[in-house]
């Protein structure tokens, strides 16, 4: 069933008219000569009689030279959704051939459960599966919050896959770079336990700074130490060390390698450095193929 109502395109505008435009149509006559007029009928939709439709395969092209001010009113915010109620989710939302939702984009300030938190968030949801214990309901797999100066960007029930490019952290020269491996709680609240991090050590030339490190943490997510770093400029790995001088230093008292070995003969297969011990020797290869032994006593 059509609308008597239609679209008048006219200079990027829209007017919608009945028997013919208002009276700013009569004063804008003479430069509407020279343009061609495109006239679309509004339809009422299939699904929701108090729908209006464009018809089939029709565009809706809007167009401003406007900036996004707030003190000139933000003129050009050519589409405006608006919530009037407390619980109320206005919603962009694409749906299949059947008319079912599938895919929405959705901004909101209050839970659809009182008892929940405010959510104050955009959110991009999608069905979660036919088959499923909450089949073919629109969920949110990713949010953005509102109303905050630093958003904590969520994600639910979601894998994050990144195909054939590259998932950066990137910050100004002496911060750090975080990668953070967290416990959450109640409220969307979080409690780190480890961090990967590029840390904030000066850059000063010859590949120095901006050393690797993996931070732990206790459980009121309170930093204990780091307790693995790599120095960038030679590769050095220190145990509880942050300043490691030789491929790997261990700032500790003990040293323990777990499986005993006992070479075939000082010519047994070896590499250069490598170390074995039994219940008699300790034993060093200090070349190829070249195994030497010292004698284990009590005291």
């Amino acid at each position: 069933m059509k609308i008597s109502k239609a679209i008048l395109i006219v200079l990027g505008g829209i007017c919608l008219v009945a028997t013919g435009c208002t009276d700013e149509k009569k004063a804008d006559q003479k430069n509407t000569e020279k343009i061609e007029q495109t006239v679309v009928t509004l339809e009422k939709s299939s699904q929701n009689g108090k729908d209006i439709r464009i018809p089939h395969n029709e565009r809706l092209n809007l167009s401003t030279d406007q900036k996004w001010i707030e003190e000139q009113g933000h003129q050009s915010d050519l589409i405006r959704l608006q919530w009037t109620a407390e619980r109320a989710k206005p919603a962009i939302a694409w749906a299949d051939e059947k008319g079912k939702d599938k895919t929405a984009i959705i901004s909101h300030e209050k839970a659809n459960n009182p008892e929940q938190q405010d959510h104050k968030h955009i959110s991009i949801e999608t069905t979660m599966s036919p088959t499923g214990q909450h089949a073919d309901q629109l969920f949110t797999r990713f949010e953005i919050p509102y109303d905050t100066d630093v958003s904590e960007i969520r994600t639910h029930s979601s894998n994050f896959n990144v195909m054939s490019g590259v998932l950066r952290v990137a910050g100004e020269s002496e911060t750090n770079r975080d990668l953070q491996f967290s416990k959450s709680g109640n409220d969307n609240a979080t409690t780190p336990r480890w961090t990967v991090r590029a840390d904030n050590s000066k850059e000063s030339g010859d590949n120095t700074g901006t050393n690797l490190q993996f931070v732990r943490y206790g459980d009121d997510g309170e930093v204990i130490d780091a307790p693995l770093t790599i120095q960038r400029t030679n590769g050095n790995i220190g145990v509880g060390a942050n300043d490691p001088d030789t491929k790997l230093d261990i700032n500790g008292d003990k040293l323990r390698i777990r499986e005993k070995y006992t070479p075939a003969s000082s010519k047994a297969s070896c590499s250069q450095g490598q170390m074995a011990w039994d219940d008699q020797y300790v034993y060093v290869c200090v070349a190829e193929d070249s195994w030497k032994r010292t004698e284990l006593s009590t005291w």
